[in-house]
């Protein structure tokens, strides 16, 4: 089958008054194989997770670690190799009673060819300290963190301009030593934006990207649209809504 599901577990965080369980799901594949981001880019097929039939649960709040690009003969994508874990925030309806957490995922893996894929796991959850505690922390380590545009940290997104009404320049700061990469989403699931490109020619201080605004649903207006950006270095992610005007 060239991959592999499975549910994991680790220790309770408690948010004020509020008890939170901490799980994830967990993709092993292949090697050579890939899976995909919740935007897959121009191919491939974002998973859907379904917890319906779980027990004691009240919502699942689903991680999504930072991504990598590739790119083949049908086209750039985004997505994982070899590994991923999407860390999971389950709310219990009853605190104080064990949760059974029952995923139905649809997904897509792919080496040349992509082929669809389905899984079901179970898993009890009691909020006790586990061996997968590390591989957790190191999973919600990689979700890229909320932040605004211009913020003075190490990773950021310094500047997003409209060139024209059509074309996007996105500029990062980031370490120097640090590979960069630019992801963009469009404000609902059927806005196809094309990856953005390197500009080669940009100052020594950041790393400048450029797209187009293309690929959008019939209908949909520009103006006033709210983009999701994902800027990932080596060691850390940012996310940043930006609505153009």
């Amino acid at each position: 089958m060239h991959s592999a599901v499975r549910l994991i577990a680790a220790s309770t965080r408690r948010d004020g008054g509020d008890t939170r369980l901490r799980a994830g799901v967990e993709i092993r594949l292949d090697s050579g194989w890939k899976t995909y981001w919740r935007y897959p880019g121009d191919s491939g097929v974002p998973p859907r997770f379904t917890f319906t039939r779980s027990d004691n649960v009240k919502s699942v709040a689903i991680g999504w670690p930072a991504p990598h690009r590739f790119s083949d003969a049908s086209g750039g994508s985004i997505g994982y190799k070899d590994h991923v874990i999407f860390p999971l925030t389950v709310e219990p309806q009853d605190a104080t009673k064990p949760a059974t957490l029952r995923l139905d995922l649809e997904y897509a893996i792919c080496e040349k060819l992509c082929v669809p894929a389905e899984a079901k796991s179970e898993l009890l959850i009691v909020g006790n300290t586990t061996s997968y505690d590390a591989a957790l922390v190191a999973a919600e380590a990689r979700v890229p963190r909320q932040r605004t545009l211009g913020e003075n940290e190490p990773l950021s997104i310094r500047t997003i301009r409209r060139e024209s009404p059509n074309r996007i320049v996105v500029d990062v700061t980031a370490p120097a030593e640090d590979d960069v990469d630019l992801f963009v989403e469009g404000p609902t699931p059927d806005w196809a934006l094309p990856l953005p490109a390197t500009i080669i020619d940009a100052p020594s201080d950041v790393r400048r990207f450029a797209f187009a605004l293309d690929g959008l649903p019939p209908g949909a207006k520009v103006d006033g649209a709210v983009l999701t950006l994902t800027a990932v270095g080596n060691n850390s992610a940012i996310e940043v809504a930006y609505r153009l005007e």
